[in-house]
């Protein structure tokens, strides 16, 4: 018999025992490791390995496009934290740590969150926009992945979506994390700033660093189940390269992204049976 969590065996326990896990996670955070400070203005950036952005408003599904407008605010105010983060050799960004927590007392206010398979609006809502830049420069870099949660469902057709299907980051204040670590002797720069379209981010080193990496999508599809539920399926790869000869140097897989849709997808889209999408996986 399955596990039952014991939040959902007995709802009115869900806050306090949400507040242990905010309290245990805060202990276990409280480490030099985890005090990043803001000085990387003053590093070189002498090998830059990502520099992206990500459209502020885009059309989300039939979701409210004024869901958008606290989302705007919140990462206004969210964005400075991570302005120029310097992080030494064994130190390790997490989110929830460098950003606190987001509540109204803070001066967050309700946004787009994603709760129980929809769209809805809740304090802090818009956050995870960040955390998906974050996760995707991270990818780009020798920065190793300490902790990751992928979203579980696709809720929204790729309307403006210019990264691979499951390649974001989930976030939900402080125990469900993103926590990036930097491995190397060598001193890494992050700087996070908005504008009136676009979120941006640079990651950089002050050395001449011999590794450049990209993110490779491979065998994407959508297919249905037996049940009728539409799944959507793909695996990305983090591809490393010498930096001086563009040879590729090792591969590996991130993530294997299998989530059922929440959308009707669009006339033209391809859903394979499950069994023609068994029959590929099966081949050699």
């Amino acid at each position: 018999m399955a596990r039952v969590a014991l939040s959902k065996r007995f709802p009115v326990l869900r806050p306090a025992i949400e507040e242990l896990k905010i309290l245990e996670r805060h202990w276990r955070t409280r480490g030099s490791a985890y005090q990043i400070s803001q000085t990387a203005h003053t590093l070189p950036r002498t090998t830059v390995f990502s520099a992206h952005h990500s459209l502020l408003r885009r059309r989300l599904g039939e979701s409210d496009p004024n869901m958008q407008l606290g989302k705007l605010h919140n990462l206004r105010l969210a964005a400075p934290k991570f302005a120029h983060l310097r992080l030494e050799s064994g130190q390790t960004l997490s989110f929830w740590k460098i950003l606190g927590r987001a509540s109204s007392r803070n001066g967050f206010v309700d946004g787009m969150l994603i709760a129980d398979g929809q769209a809805i609006n809740g304090v802090g809502g818009g956050l995870c926009q960040l955390a998906n830049l974050l996760y995707w420069m991270a990818l780009h870099s020798p920065l190793t992945i300490r902790e990751h949660h992928h979203h579980s469902l696709d809720l929204f057709p790729d309307s403006g979506r210019v990264l691979p299907f499951g390649s974001g980051a989930s976030v939900y204040y402080n125990y469900i994390d993103l926590q990036l670590e930097n491995p190397c002797s060598d001193t890494l720069g992050l700087h996070v700033w908005l504008t009136d379209t676009h979120l941006h981010g640079t990651l950089w080193t002050d050395a001449a660093h011999p590794h450049s990496y990209k993110v490779r999508e491979r065998d994407h599809c959508f297919y249905r189940r037996s049940d009728g539920a539409i799944y959507r399926s793909n695996t990305l790869e983090q591809h490393r390269f010498e930096r001086r000869t563009g040879q590729l140097l090792t591969r590996r897989v991130i993530a294997h992204n299998d989530s059922r849709v929440l959308y009707i997808p669009s006339a033209d889209t391809v859903i394979l049976p499950s069994r023609v999408l068994n029959a590929l996986e099966s081949q050699p």
